[in-house]
């Protein structure tokens, strides 16, 4: 068990609705100011001051002690196995964001859901410790695992899945869904133009979210959805799948709801079509650095959060850590940033005022403005994107706030 304190600031937090922490508009700012300003004038940027860490409190048989002036928040992760890089990329942004916010009214300690006793023991451990909060797990059968140990113990849970089964009644998910990325992109590419939509989808899980996701989305739009097909993991799986969904008729656009590697064999049968669909593409993209080599996947329109604000999280993690986070390590800062401003309200040793997640003017982060549906499902601004040589363009910016 790690545990990170830290030195309460002389700063307040800030507060309020979907405004950004004071340190992100800074950022954002400083960005703005930086295009009108020549380069040699201009000045350099300034990591802020990290509050020194206090030595780790002692175990008491094995309780931790008692602390009056903050509530005790559980960051449940893997920290060993083979998850443990991606667990532990999530930690260090949980505590960058302690770091950048000052944090003064919360305690963060770590659990590893990995160990022994997996995410059973870890929750069960952080509830005895007087955490009353959960951020994370991060895998959904960890997530199915710790709800009812917590909703014992009125203890609501924030997770980083994305599997929206396992959502509500005292769980909500901070994870990127296809379904909201699918809704995004259909509802751009219909206001485009595109009339009819098919998609071909992977034989997996993440193939029937998508599938179920793509034909909510086609039918919110006023759509017409002309098919969906299925794929082996392979080549010819990929290429039969494409076959058969032309043959179904013609189509405006079609999804593709896997890695562009998993798909790439498709992609000549769609662009050979007459006329040619427009390709579209998931959340998955988002996470491809040189995807606009193939020049087969130039054009195709995919939805995602923001990069805008997330590369200057990237920076100063590297800047603290010497290496480069995972993208979902967001999702560990943006969980402690919610948590911050939540905290202004939340009295110490009294419950986690539950109500404050479901603001529906949202909360804003690294990545972009959120809010929690009645699901528990962290309903996200993300901006749509068009793969080109050098990579992709933002063509549609992501929504600031929900208002």
């Amino acid at each position: 068990m790690a545990s990170l304190t830290l030195r309460p600031q002389s700063h307040p937090v800030d507060r309020g609705g979907a405004r950004l922490f004071r340190w992100l508009g800074l950022a954002l700012l400083s960005v703005a100011i930086a295009g009108c300003v020549p380069r040699s004038q201009r000045p350099q940027p300034q990591l802020p001051v990290e509050p020194v860490l206090r030595p780790e409190e002692p175990r008491v048989n094995p309780r931790l002690p008692a602390d009056e002036t903050r509530n005790r928040v559980a960051v449940l992760v893997p920290l060993t196995g083979r998850d443990a890089s991606l667990g532990q990329s999530i930690l260090n942004a949980a505590n960058l964001a302690l770091l950048d916010t000052g944090g003064e009214r919360i305690r963060i300690t770590a659990y590893d859901t990995a160990g022994t006793g997996g995410a059973v023991r870890a929750a069960n451990e952080a509830i005895a410790e007087g955490n009353g909060l959960i951020l994370g797990p991060l895998l959904a059968e960890d997530v199915r695992a710790v709800a009812p140990i917590a909703r014992e113990h009125d203890v609501p849970v924030i997770a980083f899945s994305n599997d929206v089964a396992v959502a509500g009644n005292g769980v909500f998910l901070m994870g990127f869904t296809p379904g909201q990325s699918i809704a995004r992109v259909v509802s751009f590419a219909r206001s485009r133009g595109a009339q009819s939509f098919g998609a071909i989808v992977p034989t997996n899980v993440y193939g029937e979210r998508a599938a179920r996701a793509m034909t909510q989305a086609v039918e919110g739009a006023q759509g017409r959805l002309v098919g969906i097909q299925t794929f082996e993991p392979s080549a010819a799986g990929v290429r039969n799948a494409s076959t058969r969904l032309l043959a179904q008729g013609g189509m405006d656009a079609v999804l593709l709801a896997d890695v562009p590697r998993a798909i790439l064999p498709g992609v000549p049968v769609l662009r050979a079509a007459s006329p040619q669909p427009r390709l579209l593409a998931t959340e998955r993209w988002a996470t491809e650095g040189n995807i606009g080599a193939n020049v087969a996947l130039r054009g195709a329109w995919f939805a995602a959060p923001s990069d805008t604000v997330y590369n200057q999280f990237r920076t100063r993690y590297r800047a603290r850590y010497n290496s480069a986070p995972f993208r979902l390590a967001s999702l560990g800062y943006d969980a402690v940033l919610l948590t911050v401003r939540i905290a202004a309200s939340w009295q110490v040793g009294r419950t986690f005022p539950i109500r404050e997640l479901r603001d529906r003017e949202g909360f804003s982060g690294v990545d972009g403005a959120f809010r929690f549906g009645r699901d528990g499902v962290a309903d996200r601004a993300l901006e749509i994107r068009e793969v080109t040589a050098a990579g992709s363009n933002v063509i549609s910016p992501a929504p600031r706030n929900f208002n």
